[in-house]
């Protein structure tokens, strides 16, 4: 029988839509990476100053290892101003573009601010779609991001994309030097499907760990543990 080290996964996890101090506070000692705050128009949205509180907060709370959680910020088709006043409120780690954001306001965002930046791309649930012409939309920002995030068309709608369609982008983003991460629609009850059918290198959830649309710790810690042990 294996040990627990060769029984883990390394597939990163970003929770994302934080909002309250004790969904961090819950999460001391889980292999949590990454922390979202939302800065788009959105249930979930926070203030830039909100933000800044609640990373204080997320900074006191050591995940496994005693790690600290890198903060992501999301925006929809930011204006660099935007951008720039955000960031001057809290001290981001990675810019996540989820709107129309070309590949060089992309690699531009992270030139001027110095920051990591991703680039969510929609998968559309069209049955006819063409993997090699979304892996070639991938393969546009190449150089320009350091993560592609995988999700639903329309972001947020807590359903899951064709996941058939994973291994065509995982060459794509092989090829380009590019991470890839998946979201949309992951719930404690699929994650151990997605990880041990596709391995992705990380995995964003929101609405799947919440409760009556609040963060639920509990579904937290049980999304974790089926990520890294599926």
């Amino acid at each position: 029988m294996s040990d627990a080290a060769t029984d883990t996964t390394n597939a990163l996890i970003k929770i994302c839509g934080i909002k309250e101090e004790a969904t961090l506070e819950g999460m001391k000692g889980l292999d949590v990476a990454y922390i979202g705050f939302v800065f788009a128009k959105s249930k979930r949205q926070v203030s830039p100053e909100r933000a800044a509180q609640l990373l204080d907060v997320a900074h006191g709370v050591p995940m496994a290892g005693d790690a600290r959680p890198l903060a992501v910020g999301v925006f929809v088709n930011p204006t660099l101003e935007q951008l720039e006043e955000t960031l001057d409120a809290v001290r981001l780690d990675v810019v996540q573009l989820h709107g129309q954001e070309t590949p060089e306001f992309s690699r531009e965002v992270g030139q001027r601010f110095g920051v990591e930046v991703w680039r969510a791309l929609p998968v559309t649930e069209s049955a006819d779609e063409d993997p090699e012409e979304g892996s070639a939309r991938l393969a546009a920002y190449a150089g320009a991001v350091s993560t592609i995030l995988l999700d639903t068309a329309g972001g947020g709608t807590g359903k899951s994309f064709r996941w058939d369609v994973i291994p065509a982008y995982q060459e794509a983003a092989k090829e380009s030097g590019l991470r890839l991460f998946v979201a949309g629609g992951l719930s404690p009850d699929n994650a151990d499907r997605l990880i041990t059918a596709y391995l992705p290198e990380g995995v964003d959830i929101s609405s799947g760990v919440e409760t009556d649309g609040v963060k639920d710790n509990g579904k937290i810690a049980a999304f974790v543990e089926r990520v890294k042990r599926p």
